[in-house]
């Protein structure tokens, strides 16, 4: 069936969609139960829940929750001027009722770890169980070719991965390549180009990040907000080795996307957040 080759195409290619069925329907109307419609971020639908009113509606609704990630069922009057409780009304005159199932099929959200060395590939080796879409770049070709896990591998320039591919706005990026230098221009990229991650977590030590801060300040000034930047990056969950400070940034992940409080972040207080 071509829905289901196109939701298989699209989930390799690392894109949501939205498949809507008619789960229930009373009386007269458009559709039978079991039809189906899928609708796609970058614009593409296929499939039918009824046309007219109805498919028109659904099909906004889909968006909608190609924003919100979230799935969920509706109920429909296909009947204008109609109320009834726990239904919304369309103007049809069908006069029957029409139960929608929303299924958001796609990742949470999209990672961006910048940098396949030993900490990037622990991290990874944890995000890989959840529902994220995680790209790794990295500029050294047999690290690259070594790393494991990710949905997407590049093998450029940090800067020049940014300028090509862009970053998705809600994202989460972690910077721990081989140099601050590299971190540095990662951040500074994005600056530059007015992306909106909404979390950028850098490894780094306390002087590391006080020569970072200085540098940012030289070069975009002293009103920079600086909210999503986590650095030290973390929670303070103790532990040096890779793996260790794997699960205290995936734990850090997790608290930024599920808007969880009350953590202790080893992320400084020497800027303003």
């Amino acid at each position: 069936m071509k829905i289901y080759e196109e939701i298989i195409r699209l989930r390799n290619a690392g894109k949501p969609c939205v498949l809507a069925t008619v789960v229930e329907k009373a009386g007269d109307g458009p559709v039978e139960v079991g039809k189906k419609m899928l609708v796609a971020a970058e614009g593409f639908a296929t499939g039918t829940v009824g046309g007219g009113a109805l498919e028109r509606y659904a099909r906004e609704r889909c968006r909608d929750i190609l924003e919100s990630h979230e799935s969920l069922m509706e109920k429909y009057i296909l009947n204008e001027g109609e109320i009834v409780k726990g239904a919304g009304t369309l103007p049809m005159v069908c006069g029957g009722t029409v139960s929608l199932f929303y299924e958001y099929i796609g990742p949470r959200a999209h990672i961006y770890v910048f940098g396949a060395g030993h900490v990037g590939q622990a991290v990874v080796n944890i995000l890989r169980t959840m529902n994220y879409s995680i790209t790794v770049i990295d500029d050294r070709e047999d690290v690259c070719a070594a790393f494991e896990g990710a949905d997407r591998k590049f093998n450029m320039s940090f800067a020049e991965f940014i300028d090509r591919e862009g970053i998705r706005d809600g994202s989460f990026v972690l910077v721990c390549t081989p140099s601050h230098e590299n971190d540095y221009n990662v951040i500074f990229k994005v600056m530059e180009l007015g992306l909106k991650p909404v979390y950028i977590g850098m490894l780094c030590s306390p002087a590391k990040l006080r020569d970072f801060l200085t540098r940012l300040r030289d070069r975009f000034g002293d009103n920079i907000n600086l909210a999503n930047l986590y650095s030290p990056v973390g929670l303070d969950t103790g532990g040096g080795s890779p793996s260790e400070i794997a699960v205290s940034i995936a734990a850090e992940i997790l608290a930024v996307d599920y808007g969880k409080t009350g953590h202790k972040h080893m992320r400084s207080t020497e800027y303003r957040w």
